[in-house]
């Protein structure tokens, strides 16, 4: 999977040491010299960093926020905070970072990157489809956040294919649910839940079979004509797929043929986005 901001990363990695050498580690990293200049402490958690120790890297980057919280090393240890959070996995920790980075230092030039971060820190934490997608609607409005800010960047890039991975879980999940509808003979919600990924996700990979299930739900309630419409649809889009031959066999053992009705819903939302 695309990592976040990888060349960014890797110049934040190159950055040159301010001091030639560095003071030796404290026996105690715990106990920290209260004049202890910010840029040793913020040399010394990119050492870390680089010796792979994240814990020990966000450690030192903490503590400049906490001695010298005005000054700008604070505002370069804050991102490298966010930046080691996400890398760490510790996706709530990044986010909270990387948000209070954004609301200090707004028009820092750093702050598409940490969008981006913030971003895919609530996408790589997206739970399983059977879940709560509380947190995938999150990382979908903040990867759409980056794109429409910052269209032109890397970032703008990495989101546009992160966020057609989200919208396919949000797809999943109406699909989901749809299906049980259609198990407990509930054909009105299974439609309801269908038609959200239809009109709401059409370009996801879960549209093909939602105009089949449609079609199941609609010949199932005697609806025929937009059953036929919506396995015209089918066939049209996706003349290949297998679900457009089982929809073509179902409306075929009713003595029917798939047959669009330009009036119908669904031919509607094809039209929109200029499918069909």
């Amino acid at each position: 999977m695309f990592r976040a901001g990888t060349s960014r990363a890797a110049a934040l990695l190159g950055v040159v040491l301010v001091s030639a050498t560095l003071a030796g580690c404290a026996n105690d990293k715990d106990v920290m010299a209260p004049d202890e200049p910010a840029e040793k402490i913020y040399n010394e958690g990119l050492t870390l960093l680089n010796k792979g120790d994240l814990d020990g890297a966000a450690k030192r980057f903490e503590d400049i926020d906490k001695t010298h919280p005005y000054s700008e090393w604070a505002r370069k240890a804050l991102l490298m905070d966010t930046y080691v959070y996400y890398e760490a996995g510790k996706y709530d920790d990044a986010i909270s970072a990387g948000k209070r980075y954004l609301a200090l230092h707004p028009g820092s030039q750093d702050a598409p990157y940490v969008s981006y971060l913030v971003a895919s820190s609530l996408y790589d934490s997206i739970p399983d489809i059977s879940r709560d997608q509380r947190r995938t609607r999150q990382a979908l409005d903040a990867l759409d956040d980056v794109i429409r800010k910052y269209p032109n960047t890397e970032y703008a890039a990495g989101a546009k294919r992160k966020v057609e991975v989200a919208r396919d879980q949000l797809a999943g999940k109406e699909m989901l649910i749809g299906r049980y509808y259609l198990e407990q003979r509930n054909y009105t919600g299974a439609i309801n839940r269908f038609k959200v990924v239809i009109t709401q996700y059409q370009t996801t990979r879960q549209t093909e079979e939602a105009l089949f299930r449609i079609t199941e739900a609609y010949m199932a309630l005697g609806i025929v004509n937009e059953a036929q419409t919506a396995a015209a649809v089918l066939g049209y889009n996706y003349p290949d797929s297998q679900w457009y031959k089982d929809a073509f066999k179902l409306v075929q053992s009713k003595g029917l043929l798939p047959q669009e009705n330009k009036a119908s819903w669904i031919s509607q939302a094809f039209k929109k986005l200029g499918v069909g």
